[in-house]
């Protein structure tokens, strides 16, 4: 499989004349063909030396049955029945394993390649597992089907725009499933990662603008958090500069408000001071007031007992002189009140004998009053008609009508009576 210039590795095991040549195989990388195990040439016969290396783990045979580890150095007199079996490599092997049109959840065909670097060992154990057991050719076939099924897996689980976050996440997922499907067969896989995802050619143009976009756009919010940050510096610049002067301008005010408390102090106590000094001289007018007014009054008492009795004497001349006219008064009044009895008393003497008289003719007066009465109030009555109308109701107005016509009938039966006398 090959794409933009990469291959995929090939794990082999090669035939070799010598052993000696052992170092010189393992670094000859053809055809993406790494060779991993080394197979040297049977001998024929007795062999007078071998030089076994050093590096690789080096596994013998004697009689076809593996003896394990030959250890290294020169080995004398080698048999034709005893062989070196296997040269097995130490050096860390790097694996590659690309992938090719693998679809993503929105079916995007992607290449995808994939690295992974691994050992055999870590020790002649681990080496012998390996040959015995699993081999190089399987080995290849084995990392080549895990490898593609968990990429495919992996990109078929996200869209074309998330693929490329997907490195970390897969390295750390694949190297922990591999090592415990291989380690049992003496292989160490050391590391895995995706060196590289390749997109559409039209897509790739598309997301490399996007990121390019993108890039501006992240520059354009760093420039702007810049400029934000330079802004807040300023302000707080600013504000340390108000809060500074604040607190000196507090400071100022402060040492003022105790400059002002101080003058207040002396103020209080200077009007305190002069509080005293008034209350002091208060009082000493107070007494002397109070010494004056009881002078005056001493004075007052004495010219209100004079006073007083001069005015029950001038009184007590008054009432005499009243008393005197009153005695007069009374004197006058007794004989004008004799003079008034005495008159009353003639006067009674006269209204008995005109009562006599009228006792005497009681019938003729009484209907000559009844007469008079009765012109009286038909004079009232036409005077009432006469002023205008008047609308009288209820029960006052029923009294009225019952006079009036009481009234007339008395009236008339007089005049007749007058008329028959």
């Amino acid at each position: 499989m090959n794409f933009d210039g990469i291959q995929h590795s090939h794990l082999v095991q090669k035939r070799i004349g010598d052993v000696k040549s052992s170092a010189r195989e393992f670094a000859r990388v053809e055809n993406s063909e790494i060779p991993v195990v080394l197979i040297p040439k049977w001998p024929n016969l007795i062999q007078f030396s071998v030089n076994v290396p050093s590096g690789p783990y080096v596994l013998w045979q004697k009689w076809h049955k593996n003896m394990g580890k030959l250890e290294p150095g020169v080995k004398w007199f080698w048999p034709a029945y005893n062989r070196i079996s296997h040269v097995v490599t130490r050096e860390t092997i790097t694996y590659n394993a690309p992938a090719k049109q693998c679809p993503t959840a929105d079916n995007v065909m992607v290449n995808v390649d994939l690295s992974l670097t691994f050992r055999i060992g870590p020790d002649v154990e681990a080496a012998t597992t390996f040959v015995y057991n699993m081999g190089a050719h399987r080995f290849d076939e084995f990392l080549a089907a895990k490898t593609e099924e968990a990429i495919r897996g992996l990109v078929y689980s996200v869209t074309h725009d998330k693929v490329n976050d997907l490195r970390e996440e897969f390295a750390s997922g694949m190297l922990q499933t591999l090592n415990a499907q291989v380690n049992p067969y003496g292989v160490q896989i050391l590391n895995v990662k995706i060196t590289e995802v390749f997109l559409p050619a039209e897509l790739q143009q598309r997301l490399e603008r996007t990121t390019a976009f993108r890039t501006k756009m992240e520059e354009a919010e760093k420039q702007h958090e810049n400029k934000i940050v330079v802004q807040r510096d300023a302000a707080t610049q600013e504000l340390e500069v108000i809060r500074k002067t604040n607190a000196r301008r507090l400071q100022e005010l402060n040492a003022e408000i105790k400059r002002y408390e101080i003058e207040l102090a002396e103020m209080l106590e200077a009007t305190r001071g002069k509080a005293k000094v008034d209350e002091t001289n208060a009082r000493s007018k107070a007494e002397v007031m109070v010494t004056k007014a009881a002078g005056d009054k001493e004075v007052a008492k004495v010219n209100g007992q004079q006073a007083a009795e001069e005015l029950v004497r001038k009184t007590e001349i008054e009432c005499q002189r009243r008393r005197v006219e009153a005695d007069q008064m009374a004197q006058t009044l007794i004989l004008e009140s004799e003079a008034k009895l005495a008159a009353a008393a003639n006067r009674a003497q006269a209204l008995i004998a005109t009562a006599e008289a009228e006792r005497k003719a009681t019938t003729q007066l009484a209907e000559k009053r009844r007469y008079e009465l009765e012109w009286e109030r038909l004079r009232v009555l036409k005077q009432i008609a006469g002023t205008g109308r008047k609308f009288i109701s209820g029960e006052r107005g029923q009294e009225i009508l019952q006079e009036l016509t009481q009234t007339a009938a008395e009236g008339a039966a007089a005049a007749r009576s007058s008329r028959g006398r």
